[in-house]
C-alpha cells in the first residue's frame, strides 16, 4: 500500500500536483493525503483570493478522493516530517521551490530526512 503525501500552496495551480498524485495511486488500498502549511497568524477569512484558491484545492483532492488538509505551524519542516511519519507516507509531492537549490536549501534538507522513509517527487512548473 503507498500513502501520497501532496505539498500544496494558497494557489489554484497546485491542482498539477494533485493531479499528479491521484496518478501514482496504484490501487483503491493507495491513499493520498493533501497538505497545507500555513504560518500560525495566517488567516485564510482576511484574503479572498487565498480562500478561494484553498477552497478550490479542496474541490480537487475531494474528486481525487482525498481530503485537504491545513495545518497551521511556524516549523513547516518539522509539521511535514510530522505527517510522513504519523502516516507511513511512501511518496512525497512537491512543486519546484522558488529557493535556488542546494545544500542547504528546503527540498534539499527535507529530502535528506525522507531518505530510507519516502521518495520526494519534485513536480516541475509546467510537466
Amino acid at each position: 500500500m503507498n500513502n501520497i503525501m501532496v505539498c500544496v500552496t494558497k494557489q489554484k495551480t497546485c491542482q498539477r500536483l494533485i493531479d499528479y498524485g491521484k496518478k501514482l495511486k496504484k490501487s483503491d488500498d493507495d491513499q493520498l493525503f493533501v497538505i497545507h502549511i500555513a504560518k500560525s497568524d495566517d488567516s485564510f477569512l482576511d484574503n479572498s483570493e487565498e480562500g478561494e484558491a484553498l477552497e478550490f484545492l479542496y474541490e480537487k483532492a475531494r474528486d481525487a478522493g482525498a481530503s485537504l488538509t491545513v495545518e497551521k505551524s511556524d516549523d513547516v519542516m518539522k509539521t511535514l516530517i510530522d505527517i510522513v511519519d504519523r502516516n507511513g507516507i511512501t511518496e512525497v509531492i512537491t512543486g519546484q521551490s522558488g529557493e535556488k537549490e542546494g545544500r542547504d536549501s528546503f527540498l534539499d534538507r527535507f529530502n535528506e530526512y525522507l531518505a530510507g522513509k519516502a521518495e520526494l517527487i519534485v513536480v516541475p512548473a509546467h510537466s
